[in-house]
């Protein structure tokens, strides 16, 4: 049995909450970091057959993606969908956690999981964001350059895409005079010491700021260390909204549909452009992917595979792209899975089991 706590840490590790998109509403909905969780159900959506599943199965955690309270509510009144499923997660002291743009916004998340599924190879993410790392520069004593360097690791800095441990280093000689009531790890009062350092650069996600500052200052041995803390403008290809990838073989694009169709069980897939396009290059967005369009045309892309799109999207690409809705509920379905498979992997004899019920609203009539 875990903790709330130590469950919602591993999530925050594997999707950051600071990656979600402004409009969300990702994290802790309800429930207290030191409550005991003993069995958790995870669900795209929660929807009362959810609620009634997870009090069914004695669950007291309920893992969403779509966050149920998307918008500040003023009041919580019974006549409220919303409002009832908040009541009963609060009278019977179910935990409610939300999982969403942040975990679209890896490409180990939501997208990661399609592109697996369909087999794109040399996966990269369709649009970065950028703001998501800062970079520490600090000045440490030679023979201290170890203890200083691995603590600050160990936080989790110095990782840059599939390589960790990265950092510069470079010597030089750092000065101070020490101050009646100082207790210098070098040198005297009063006077104007000349130390040889070793200048430590890495960078960090800004996420983990607090905990590379206290990492350095408890590993340090001056009694006040001397840091910098700088933004970057970089972009990071594992970090942002949509993925890119390459299929092993080309296709013709009726087939391409067709194997989206077998595969995500979708009922129809509304679709603009030359459906006897090659495709190879493929772009792909779960969920509401319409912002994303042009990226995929920067990228030349043969296909771009979303959901959500309105009549006026579909003249977006021209022939230059096939454009594909293959709905929102289907290109997020297997979300459920890759959260049940993250918690498997991180947290060893939890109890984590994934809904039952299908959440899908949208009905297709053949």
């Amino acid at each position: 049995m875990r903790t709330l706590g130590q469950i919602i840490n591993v999530l925050e590790t594997v999707a950051p909450l600071h990656l979600q998109e402004s409009y969300d509403n990702s994290g802790l909905l309800y429930g207290n970091p030191e409550m005991k969780i003993h069995l958790a159900i995870i669900a795209l959506d929660l929807t009362h057959d959810v609620m009634n599943e997870a009090m069914e199965m004695g669950a007291n955690m309920i893992i969403v993606h779509h966050p149920p309270v998307f918008k500040a509510m003023k009041r919580f009144v019974h006549q409220d969908p919303t409002s009832q499923l908040i009541i009963t997660a609060i009278r019977k002291d179910i935990a409610i956690y939300s999982c969403h743009t942040n975990l679209d916004n890896v490409l180990w998340g939501v997208n990661g999981e399609i592109a697996r599924r369909i087999g794109l190879q040399n996966v990269r993410v369709l649009s970065p964001m950028s703001n998501t790392h800062q970079k520490l520069v600090t000045f440490v004593p030679h023979e201290q350059l170890s203890q200083v360097q691995n603590a600050i690791f160990e936080a989790g800095a110095g990782a840059i895409g599939n390589y960790n441990e990265c950092s510069f280093t470079s010597t030089g000689n750092g000065t101070f005079k020490a101050l009646p009531g100082a207790d210098p790890f070098v040198g005297e009062q009063g006077i104007r010491h000349t130390e040889p350092e070793t200048k430590l650069e890495m960078i960090f996600p800004v996420h983990l700021k607090n905990d590379i500052i206290r990492a350095l200052e408890l590993s340090h041995p001056y009694e006040t260390v001397a840091f910098d803390i700088m933004n970057l403008e970089n972009h990071f290809n594992e970090l942002g909204a949509g993925i890119i990838g390459d299929l092993l073989e080309p296709v013709e694009g009726k087939t391409f549909l067709e194997n989206i169709k077998t595969i995500f069980s979708t009922g129809v897939i509304r679709y603009s452009g030359a459906i006897e396009k090659t495709i190879q290059k493929v772009a792909i967005c779960g969920g509401s992917g319409k912002a994303l369009i042009n990226n995929a045309l920067k990228h030349k892309a043969d296909v771009f595979l979303t959901a959500d799109l309105g009549y006026h999207d579909f003249f977006l690409p021209e022939n230059r792209m096939l454009l594909a809705d293959m709905g929102h509920y289907e290109s997020e379905q297997f979300t459920s899975d890759l959260l049940v498979s993250i918690l498997n992997e991180k947290i060893p004899n939890f109890a984590v089991l994934k809904s039952g019920i299908n959440t899908n609203p949208v009905n297709y009539h053949t």
